[in-house]
Formats: structure tokens, sequence, C-alpha cells
């Protein structure tokens, strides 16, 4: 809204601030951060009110989560709220790229919304079918794929090789659509402690920041060797935005959190996350940038696949920030050093920019 008002005028006095994209960034970042401290005592007091006794706790998961029974869910509309404000305030909505991931934070939301809330009207932890809940991710992601292939070209691009990419075709909308959806339920399973995948997510967001802003420069783009894609530099701003919606969600979910984030913030935020790594040809330094992510996720994968082969566990339990519970780490332990690994990993992620 106000870029477009600054565009009307052509920037003039005070407006042109709002031409440059870091500036715009850090607008993005602070004004949800504060929309989000703003609203989130009275939103914490309504999803209270509103759902009673709050997220069902698993029975057979580690003990001390039984503590947190109580704990109000769907703290993802917070983020959601904050961040929806924000880019509409200063992102250039006219971009292609931003409504892709629109449709996706916003799509995904509303399909962690309706498993949370089935969850707790039916006071099981199981929420939606998984079928359906994939049919319809997938319908959204490959919404979206159509949208951001229609603006670049259907490669992957290999990190650490200059110039070097895979020529997918057709096959590249059915591969976008599998890392949107995978970067969802990747973030989804990663969110079962206080405060485990908010933090990841804002390393990751401010990492893919930088990434944006740098792809959608060809100067910069072509220094480096990395794929130009032209208007990708807009999506810095919706990670910024990412970032001060996380941090002001975190400052209530920090142990003892309370409110959590619920399907409806971590499937949105871990979807966006994918589209907007598909949007700047990112896709493989996604995998290595939400590296805790791919293994939160593989863990289950494994523990379900190896239990059905053996009847036997690869881990005492799945996803594996709970094995390390079973084993004895304390939950700050083991977010804090989960925490680490994700600021290593982004670290990790940045070098891909140069090292080719």
């Amino acid at each position: 809204m106000l870029y477009l008002i600054a565009d009307w005028f052509h920037f003039e006095g005070l407006l042109n601030l709002l031409r440059y994209q870091s500036f715009r960034s850090g607008a993005a970042l602070m004004t949800a951060l504060f929309i989000g401290l703003l609203i989130g005592p009275k939103f914490i007091n309504l999803l209270r009110i509103r759902q009673g006794k709050g997220q069902p706790i698993r029975e057979d998961g580690p003990q001390t989560h039984l503590a947190k029974r109580g704990t109000p869910t769907m703290g993802g509309l917070m983020i959601l709220t904050a961040l929806i404000c924000s880019m509409l305030l200063f992102m250039d909505m006219t971009n292609p790229f931003v409504w892709a991931c629109v449709a996706v934070t916003v799509g995904f939301g509303v399909i962690g919304f309706l498993d949370d809330y089935d969850k707790v009207t039916k006071r099981h932890h199981a929420g939606l079918s998984s079928k359906v809940r994939l049919l319809l991710e997938f319908i959204v992601a490959g919404i979206a794929a159509y949208i951001i292939v229609s603006q670049l070209n259907t490669n992957l691009y290999v990190p650490f090789l200059s110039g070097r990419y895979i020529p997918l075709g057709p096959l590249y909308y059915v591969f976008a659509a599998v890392v949107i959806v995978g970067a969802g339920n990747a973030v989804n399973l990663t969110d079962g402690l206080d405060g485990l995948a908010t933090m990841p997510v804002i390393i990751a967001a401010g990492t893919f920041a930088i990434i944006c802003y740098l792809a959608g420069r060809v100067d910069y783009a072509n220094y480096l060797g990395i794929p130009h894609v032209p208007r990708a530099g807009e999506l810095a701003i919706f990670c910024a935005g990412i970032m001060g919606a996380g941090l002001a969600f975190l400052w209530f979910n920090a142990p003892p959190a309370a409110v959590f984030m619920g399907d409806t913030g971590s499937l949105a935020l871990g979807g966006a996350l994918g589209c907007i790594a598909v949007a700047a040809h990112h896709e493989i330094v996604l995998a290595i940038v939400g590296g805790l992510f791919v293994l939160e996720a593989a863990s289950v994968i494994i523990q379900v696949f190896w239990f059905k082969r053996t009847g036997r566990r690869v881990f005492r339990m799945a996803p594996i920030h709970h094995h390390f519970e079973q084993l004895g780490w304390k939950e700050s332990t083991v977010v804090i050093r989960f925490w680490i690994i994700s600021v290593v990993l982004a670290v990790i992620g940045l070098a891909t920019l140069k090292l080719r």
C-alpha cells in the first residue's frame, strides 16, 4: 500500500526511501514485530477462552510435556496477522512472486487452522487425515508453482557450481510443488518444543532475505555466479516480515510457552520458505539452510519405515528432538543446541553464494 502510494507520487521527498528494498525490509521487520507484540496478549487470552483445555498433549510423549496441558494453540494466527499487515504496507503487490508466496502462506495457514481446529474440538492430537491434508497442500503448492514458473525458467541450479543446472522442463512444476509441501511439513514436524521451530525459521528467513536480494540484482548475481531472477529481490521484504512476526511470536512462545504455534503457523511458515526458495532458484540451498527441518522429517520417515519392516525403532521417539529428550536432555538444551545447528547451516548456505 505505502509502496504503491509512493510510486503514485513518483517517490518524491521522504517517499523516496520506499524505493529501496533494504529500507522496506527493515520497515517490514519492525512493523511485523510491533504488531505481533501489540496483539499478542489479547490474542492469547482470546485463544485460551475459546479453546478451554488448549492443545491436546500426547500421552505417549515425554512425560515433561504433560505439564503443558491447557496451553492454547493456533498462535500461528498471530504470526500471519503481523506478516500480512507488514506485507500489505511495504511490498510491491504487483509482483507475481509476492502473490505466489501469499497464496502458499495463507493457503497452508488455512489448512493448518483446520487441522488445529479438528484437534481442539475432538480433543485428539491426530487432526485431519494425512491424505486430505496432503491433497490440499499440493493443490495450493501447484497454483504457486504455476505462478512462479510463468516468471522464470525450469532449471534446477546446483550450488557450488557456477552456471551448472539440471533442465527439468515440465517436471519442474512437480518438483516445485514437492519442495513447497515438503518444507511446510518439515517445519511442522520440527514444531514440537517451545521455540524449537520458531528461531530456525527466523534464521532461514534471514538467510533467504540476503539470497533473494542478491538474486534480484543482476550485478550481484553475475558477480557471484548465481542465477539472476528479476524481481526476486522483493521477497527479501517478505523474509524480513517473517523474521519480525517470528520474533514477536517467540516473545510469547519462549519457555514456558504461553501459546503454541500449531499447524496454523508451522505449515504456513514452512510452505512460505519453500515458495521463496523456488522463486529465488535456490531450492537445493534450502535443504542446506533448513537442514534441521530435513533432519526432523527424515527421522520420522526412517522411524516409520524401519518399524514397519522390522517392528523395531531406530530412535527412542520421533521426530528426533524427542529422541534426545528421551536420552535425558532437558528441553531447553535440545532447543538451544538445535538453534546452534541452524546458525551453522545458515552460514554454510550463504557460503554457496561465493564458493562456486
